[in-house]
């Protein structure tokens, strides 16, 4: 679930952590090795192999609260929902990158992880960021380097959804999808 802290009264902090750097084209089985998802898909027995075959020394150290913070193309490769889980089950809650294959941002907000797309040149393995939201403009501040950037938006329902902790809760919640016709 995203959790959101009233900033202002136009602006909620939807996510604060200590960013963590990924580069280009990071594969699904960069995130989670295809071989270990022929033994279980439980994004929580998965947790220790993340990144191993991208950076194991940067999945061992990845910490709940830490901000993925990737180059274009994020989470291409298989479409496999526990690439996003696994991510998840380390505590991570978003991910910014310039951009992200289709299926893995769908993925994303399905599960509760917050995907932004933005240019992230100018963020530093271990800025610190906080995403605001604001009627569903997204913003991220680099609190290291007092930046901000645009971080485009998101529909009302992916809003929902996220804030529910993903489609699954969402719809326990709800039961429908509210107002959508």
């Amino acid at each position: 679930m995203i959790d959101t802290t009233q900033q202002n009264p136009n602006d909620e902090c939807a996510v604060s952590g200590r960013a963590r750097l990924l580069g280009d084209d990071v594969n699904t089985d960069y995130i989670i090795s295809s071989r270990r998802k022929r033994v279980t898909i439980d994004a929580d027995e998965l947790r220790p192999y993340l990144l191993e075959d991208y950076d194991k020394a940067l999945g061992d150290s990845v910490v709940a609260g830490d901000v993925f913070v990737a180059g274009s193309n994020f989470g291409c490769g298989s479409a496999m929902e526990v690439a996003v889980t696994v991510v998840r089950a380390a505590g991570v809650s978003c991910v910014l990158a310039k951009s992200f294959a289709r299926a893995y941002y769908r993925n994303a907000i399905n599960n509760g992880l917050m995907p932004v797309i933005c240019d992230t040149r100018g963020i530093d393995e271990g800025d610190e960021l906080r995403v605001f939201i604001n009627q569903g403009k997204l913003t991220v501040r680099n609190v290291s380097k007092n930046a901000e950037i645009d971080g485009g938006s998101l529909s009302p329902i992916m809003l929902d959804i996220l804030q529910a902790g993903g489609l699954m809760s969402y719809l326990r919640e709800h039961g429908d999808f509210v107002g959508i016709t």
